[in-house]
């Protein structure tokens, strides 16, 4: 039987909420060194690899020039580097540097540790199995994207 609207709406809301609770739980407990939108984009880039800046800006869906001076902060502060792009020498490519994977590490582990105490009541099953559901909405909606990337926009929600 597919998945009735109803459901479908409140899985929405649901990740919704999920999302506002983590950034709020995360930022109250104050476990980056780092202005917690400066650590986003920092993991994305990561996760990205060497890259243009306006690729990043595709990937994070910000503005060219808001990024900008996310990077600039970044690169300022030594957890970003930047070098010219050898196949056009009027742009740049970035990285996270040494010093911002040692800050992702740290940001990782402080993380890992905060949920894990968060979540004292639950058993092991029960996390493997939130893992586990979250990875298969992942892997839909990363399906979803792949073969239609203009399509694929989940409705806005009040404060999401």
């Amino acid at each position: 039987m597919p998945v009735q609207a109803d459901t479908a709406q409140a899985l929405v809301d649901g990740v919704f909420a999920l999302g506002r609770s983590l950034r709020s739980v995360l930022a109250a407990s104050g476990e980056t060194k780092i202005a917690p939108a400066l650590t986003s984009v920092l993991f994305a880039l990561a996760a990205r690899g060497e890259c243009r800046q306006n690729e990043l800006a595709a990937d994070l869906c910000v503005s060219q020039s808001s990024l900008s001076r996310q990077i600039s902060e970044l690169v300022d502060d030594g957890y970003v580097s930047r070098a010219t792009d050898p196949q056009d020498k009027r742009a740049s490519r970035i990285r996270v540097s040494p010093a911002g994977l040692e800050i992702l590490r740290e940001t990782t582990e402080r993380r890992a540790e905060r949920l894990r105490s968060m979540l004292e009541s639950w058993s092991q099953e029960q996390a493997l199995a939130a893992v586990a559901a979250l990875a298969q909405l992942n892997d839909t909606f990363s399906a979803a994207q792949r073969r239609n990337p203009r399509s694929v926009q989940l409705p806005s929600q009040p404060g999401g």
